[in-house]
């Protein structure tokens, strides 16, 4: 059977949220509905069934291997088995090589997987010495069933996926939105301070000037020297006035004689 490559375009589309015990009764009320004509134990049978195949899906293979895995595993089934029921004379959708590269990682190594599409309907068997899981037609209604219950979980793994990546992405942008916030604060810190300082200075440098203009109003004014000549024509004291170089005469003293 060729490795299968793609997933089917329902797997892409999430279902509405719901509980898988509310799916699986919904489900159950589907096949009652499409098939009137079962009776109360064939249904009954048909309910055992598909609960064996929930099983083996957890704890199955859900537990043991790691989540990614085991989703890629399902997957895997569901597409082996869609191929199958699609076309079902097709000769390459009726045997798969366990030594392929696909069925080996998401068949073969994974715990419980390969059980898993042995209860489908594939049985192992040699072919020219080379091993293979051939499907039994027989099996056409195990096939159908494990087909329906792969997709119902895989449809609520990828709703529940889908709303944890939502969740992841709206805490993510809340933090980058919170971190942006702290980062406009502190900007518009900075700038306040900035312009505070610029303020303060311009402050201060207006204080400055305003003392110095104070301090040169309040020095005393540099008056000119006093004149000290002293008043009057300049004449000597002694000097009768005439023109003559000669002495005064003196008196004669009355007790001169």
């Amino acid at each position: 059977m060729s490795s299968p490559t793609s997933t089917p375009a329902s797997l892409n589309t999430p279902s509405p949220t719901i509980s898988p015990e509310a799916l699986a009764e919904a489900a159950e009320r589907r096949f009652r509905q499409a098939t009137p004509q079962l009776s109360a134990a064939q249904l009954a049978a048909e309910h055992e069934r598909r609960q064996k195949f929930r099983r083996l899906i957890d704890p199955g293979i859900t537990r043991p291997n790691p989540k990614e895995r085991a989703l890629s595993s399902l997957k895997t089934l569901l597409t082996i088995s869609e191929n199958l029921l699609r076309e079902p004379d097709n000769p390459k959708y009726q045997q798969f090589k366990p030594t392929n590269t696909v069925i080996k990682r998401d068949l073969v190594d994974p715990k419980g997987a390969l059980e898993f599409a042995i209860e489908l309907g594939f049985r192992p068997e040699v072919k020219n010495f080379q091993p293979y899981y051939t499907f039994n037609r027989n099996r056409l209604e195990d096939l159908r069933t494990g087909a329906t219950i792969l997709k119902e979980y895989i449809d609520l793994e990828t709703e529940k996926q889908g709303r944890a990546e939502r969740s992841k992405k709206n805490e993510k942008e809340a933090r980058e939105a919170a971190a942006e916030k702290v980062k406009l604060a502190y900007m518009d810190d900075r700038k306040a301070k900035i312009l505070r300082d610029e303020i303060e200075k311009e402050q201060r440098t207006a204080r400055a000037i305003t003392a110095a203009n104070r301090a040169a109003v309040q020095l005393p004014s540099q008056d000119p020297l006093p004149d000290t000549s002293m008043p009057g024509s300049g004449h000597i004291l002694g000097l009768t006035g005439t023109d003559d170089d000669e002495p005064p005469a003196y008196q004669n003293h009355p007790h001169s004689e």
